[in-house]
């Protein structure tokens, strides 16, 4: 009995110490697994880190590229803001420049006054003139009035471009048109600066304008009944200054030249009539810098030299023959002083 008892103690502590050992045996796994686990979070975690750590580099660098273009940008637009000052300063001097020629705009407005009540006198004086040469001439007789109708249809064909001439200084006058007409040919002579730009050949507004008001008027008078048959060509002359290539000018002026007679052309203002006598004797010319004006001191005058001139031709064969026919009727009338 007290052996087995003994036994059965025996028996009781070997099982209870290898409970103790497979415990121990499961802690040690568990320790192991977390260790594992811990191992493999920390790895997670780092590879994390390293891809992190990566995406702040590449987001560093883009910001810095956007703080570059920023900059650049912000240098950009100080550029831009000094641009537009001068181009204030710039227009204010325009201004100030268009103000100055308003001004003398007027002073030649009250001299132009003066020259056509000057001009009206003058046409008194002549009417005057012209009546007591009338007065004179019923006085001859039947062969004398033959020779003075020969000679009035003479002089009538001489004088027809200062009848020209001295009209279109009339009407142009009485239109408020400001152009500058050569009293020996009829040019007319107008400034490039109304019509382009610089090396531009594109007409500006101002010049539309003002060719709307100017070709009416001026074709009122070349084509009107007395005229027309005279007329033989209408030119239209783009000019340029020295400054620049022969070739470059020539090339200007004879664009701007176009860019005129085109837009004279299809000007809407124009009666059917005009459009059609106006393309059969309009031609457009360039002339580079072949006719220069000059200052008084013989310097060009290149604000002047840049224009655009308007020019006619008469028929000049036709006129030499009716001159020679009318010549030669005249001297059958003279006595050659052989007789008695």
């Amino acid at each position: 009995m007290a052996r087995q008892r003994t036994h059965n103690q025996r028996a009781g502590r070997g099982n209870s110490g290898s409970s103790w050992i497979s415990y121990s045996d499961i802690m040690a796994a568990l320790v192991l697994v977390f260790v594992l686990f811990l191992v493999y979070n920390l790895y997670h975690y780092n590879q994390l880190l390293l891809i992190k750590s990566k995406e702040l580099d590449t987001q560093k660098t883009l910001v810095s590229n956007q703080q570059k273009q920023l900059e650049e940008q912000a240098g950009i637009l100080i550029v831009q803001q000094a641009n537009l000052d001068a181009a204030s300063a710039e227009l204010m001097q325009i201004r100030l420049e268009l103000s100055d020629k308003e001004d003398e705009l007027e002073q030649q407005t009250i001299i132009l006054i003066g020259k056509q009540e000057e001009l009206d006198e003058a046409r008194a004086t002549l009417a005057a003139r012209e009546t007591e040469l009338n007065q004179l001439q019923l006085q001859l007789g039947a062969q004398q009035e033959l020779f003075e109708e020969q000679t009035r249809r003479l002089e009538e064909m001489v004088g027809v471009r200062s009848e020209i001439v001295r009209e279109l200084s009339s009407v142009l006058a009485a239109s408020n048109l400001a152009a500058q007409v050569d009293p020996n040919t009829g040019d007319i002579m107008l400034d490039s600066k109304v019509f382009f730009q610089t090396n531009s050949s594109e007409i500006r507004e101002d010049g539309k304008a003002l060719l709307n008001r100017f070709v009416p008027v001026y074709l009122s008078v070349l084509l009107q009944d007395q005229y027309r048959d005279y007329v033989g060509e209408i030119i239209i002359e783009g000019h340029t200054d020295s400054s620049g290539t022969y070739i470059r000018n020539l090339q200007l002026s004879q664009d701007r030249a176009l860019a005129v007679a085109t837009y004279c052309l299809e000007m809407p203002g124009l009666t059917a009539e005009q459009q059609s006598m106006l393309r059969s004797i309009l031609t457009a010319k360039g002339r580079s810098y072949n006719d220069l004006v000059y200052n008084e001191d013989g310097t060009e005058n290149q604000e002047a030299s840049r224009r655009v001139e308007f020019k006619f031709n008469l028929k000049d064969s036709e006129m030499i023959n009716e001159m020679n026919r009318i010549l030669t009727m005249n001297t059958t009338l003279i006595p050659d002083g052989t007789g008695e």
